[in-house]
């Protein structure tokens, strides 16, 4: 049973973005926008070079402004400011989802890529943000982006987390490697056929899979 295997568990580590909202909110189309709008600008390129260099950077380095900032310079606060500045009207308040997580034993933190700011937006707009403890942007890991393990490195450590004690909710894959290799549970929100080592437990419900371990 799925409670057995959470019983050690104290510190709850959650993603953010396609991990506390449904995919389909489609909130990264806005955000990919404004990046490539960014990218034009500030670079004087088209709009599909801009494109492929954001999809580049986030596939070579985890996220478009760790590569922008490494080729180019760029300071990292303009930049995550300006594409986290999206509509969220496409969020749901959910509470079954905030009394799940409420409802788990220890502490609660959101660890995103995102900046801070977005993420507190989000959990604002989802009635999300009394059921956590922390959160922690891509600033609080000095800039370096999952799935570097760095990056959890820095966080894990300002968070004082015990890797061991701890699971790790993420929508992506790679980013949940380094916090296996840790001694993190690791569990991927979303579809996979054919999940890697590194996963211990899938669900594309969220809520339901919590109310199974608490």
């Amino acid at each position: 049973m799925l409670n057995a295997a959470f019983e050690h568990v104290t510190e709850w580590v959650f993603d953010l973005d396609n991990t506390l909202y449904p995919r389909d909110a489609r909130l990264f189309d806005q955000i990919e926008v404004r990046m490539r709008d960014f990218i034009m600008r500030t670079l004087e390129v088209t709009a599909e070079e801009a494109s492929a260099l954001r999809d580049g950077y986030w596939e070579a380095h985890g996220t478009t402004v760790a590569g922008l900032m490494k080729d180019h310079g760029i300071d990292p606060d303009p930049f995550l400011a300006e594409v986290h500045q999206i509509d969220l009207a496409r969020l749901d308040p959910a509470p079954d989802l905030a009394g799940r997580i409420a409802a788990l034993p220890g502490r609660r933190i959101v660890y995103t890529n995102g900046s801070r700011r977005h993420a507190e937006r989000v959990l604002d707009a989802r009635g999300l943000t009394r059921a956590f403890d922390d959160v922690f942007g891509v600033e609080d890991a000095d800039y370096h982006p999952k799935p570097h393990q760095q990056a959890f490195e820095t966080v894990f450590t300002r968070a004082a987390l015990k890797a061991s004690a701890a699971a790790m909710f993420e929508d992506d894959s790679r980013n949940l490697a380094v916090p296996h290799a840790m001694g993190l549970t690791t569990v991927l929100v979303g579809p996979a056929s054919d999940p890697a080592p590194h996963i211990d437990h899938v669900t594309e419900d969220l809520t339901d899979f919590l109310s199974q371990v608490v």
